[in-house]
């Protein structure tokens, strides 16, 4: 069960693994960025070009999905991504259970948004987990993890491609060792646990009264959705990246302390954040003096 590229990359190495799919459950396809054409998923993709049944039920809980896991006859059942919560009727139908790979190390970051928040809160380390699916979300107990650095530039998309793999390589594993009977439980400490909610467009405008670090993990983790925003001479533009300048400018936050081959400076509260890369609406990501040359700043404040 699973939907975007970050689970097809797990699917992809089931079967390579060798494993048997019964079966393929996916979210339902889309219209395409402008609408025109509707979408194929990865994981759906991926299924189709394996002859691999795909079903894309618009519910779990109306026990038609429940029926279909039952004919399929499948011992375990593994999620990635999917996108829906799983209900206790189908939890409780495969003998070896239901898994799920998750992206991050739990209990941290429950929820939709793992690896977007750990990049904007300036977190070092991260990782995935394989888990035991509970009616709750994201708190059955953890099998395995895998840990990873994040770097001090990588974006989520950087984050979450290196995380699919990760996370294709542990849900290998974690098969293995079910498949063993040797796999080892343990309960999470709810106590610790935090939450990563679903992401916003209420999130994108830049701050600029937060400090310079604080800008920077919003700007690397709000991508490739919704992705940061800020106002240069009255045009709302999507920001991609940008530098620190620790230096005091004693300027207020906001203002622009200066522009040209560099980038776009601004005074936040305890220094400066030079933009780099921007994006006006209706047009393409360009580095942010490209942007100026052809849109002369009128005002510095």
């Amino acid at each position: 069960m699973g939907t975007p590229e970050f689970a097809s990359i797990s699917l992809e190495r089931l079967y390579r693994d060798g494993h048997d799919i019964a079966g393929v459950f996916t979210q339902a396809d889309k219209p395409g960025n402008r609408g025109m054409k509707v979408m194929t998923n990865p994981v759906k993709e991926l299924a189709l070009s394996f002859n691999t049944p795909v079903y894309q039920p618009v519910t779990l809980k109306d026990g038609n999905t429940a029926g279909i896991i039952k004919d399929l006859q499948c011992e375990l059942i593994t999620v990635v991504a999917y996108g829906k919560l799983l209900p206790k009727e189908i939890i409780e139908l495969p003998p070896l259970g239901c898994i799920n790979i998750h992206g991050s190390l739990l209990p941290k970051y429950r929820g939709a948004s793992p690896v977007q928040q750990a990049v904007i809160n300036g977190e070092k380390e991260t990782g995935v987990t394989s888990m035991y699916i509970s009616e709750e979300m994201d708190a059955g107990d953890i099998l395995l993890t895998k840990k990873t650095f994040i770097g001090d530039d990588e974006t989520a998309v950087d984050l979450l491609k290196k995380l699919s793999h990760l996370g294709a390589e542990l849900l290998s594993e974690t098969v293995k060792e079910i498949s063993l009977g040797k796999i080892k439980r343990k309960q999470q400490n709810h106590d610790e646990a935090t939450y990563a909610p679903l992401l916003t467009r209420d999130m994108s405008p830049i701050d600029w009264n937060k400090s310079a670090f604080t800008i920077k993990c919003m700007v690397r983790g709000l991508q490739p959705w919704p992705v940061a925003t800020m106002m240069l001479d009255g045009s709302l533009l999507k920001v991609f990246a940008v530098d620190i300048c620790e230096e005091k400018t004693g300027k207020e936050p906001g203002c622009i302390i200066s522009f040209g081959n560099h980038g776009v400076e601004i005074a936040c509260c305890d220094g400066s954040i030079i933009i780099k890369e921007v994006q006006a609406p209706g047009g393409k990501r360009m580095p942010a003096a490209d942007f100026i040359r052809g849109n002369p700043i009128k005002s510095t404040q």
